[in-house]
């Protein structure tokens, strides 16, 4: 694709300056530019559930889609960030099916959402990701992929909440957030159980 470039997810964090939504961080491969949006929280969960590798007890709507794919053999090629307009994002979810293309519009959330559940790349034209890209100096920490970077103070001392709970009580809390459907919750107690496991 000569006119865009490779993105992954670097993770989705609070947004302090609208409350109730998040910002999903993409990056693109290989540089320091960041390609920051803000989202709901329905699409911050679909995201963060998948990179979590939770899974739900019902399926959300974009495991429906992607049940649905599969049933009628369309497999999602890659996901594009095309435009940005008056600060809005737009994208196509780009599907395949006996050789034929097919192009879907989408919201960038809902195609990221999706991106990660067909292991899509996610690709953004040049013009939008230099418009609204961000350059971030790099601070020498290790950076993953899927999780927001977080400072050496928090990843020194993680505060998850859920430190004075035994292994038992913190499996049993973990399944009754499932149940509830709070998968922040439920993301942040599977945080503290990875810790403790090394």
């Amino acid at each position: 694709m000569d006119n865009a470039v490779a993105l992954e997810i670097v993770g989705v964090s609070t947004n302090n300056s609208q409350s109730g939504s998040f910002t999903l961080v993409l990056k693109e491969v290989g540089s320091h530019i960041r390609l920051p949006i803000v989202i709901g929280l329905n699409e911050a969960q679909a995201i963060a559930i998948e990179l979590d590798h939770i899974v739900p007890n019902r399926p959300m709507t974009h495991d429906l889609f992607r049940s649905f794919a599969a049933a009628f053999q369309y497999k999602v090629d890659h996901v594009l960030i095309t435009d940005l307009s008056e600060g809005v994002f737009f994208s196509k979810i780009v599907c395949t099916k006996d050789g034929k293309t097919y192009e879907i519009d989408s919201r960038p959330s809902d195609a990221v959402a999706i991106a990660v559940r067909f292991n899509a790349q996610i690709y953004c034209v040049k013009k939008v990701l230099s418009e609204a890209g961000v350059e971030v100096v790099d601070e020498g920490e290790p950076e993953s992929t899927v999780r927001p970077k977080r400072s050496r103070a928090s990843s020194a001392k993680p505060k998850s909440g859920f430190s004075d709970f035994s292994l038992d009580k913190l499996n049993q809390m973990l399944e009754d957030a499932l149940k509830k459907e709070d998968y922040e919750k439920a993301a942040k107690i599977r945080d503290e159980l990875n810790r403790r496991q090394g």
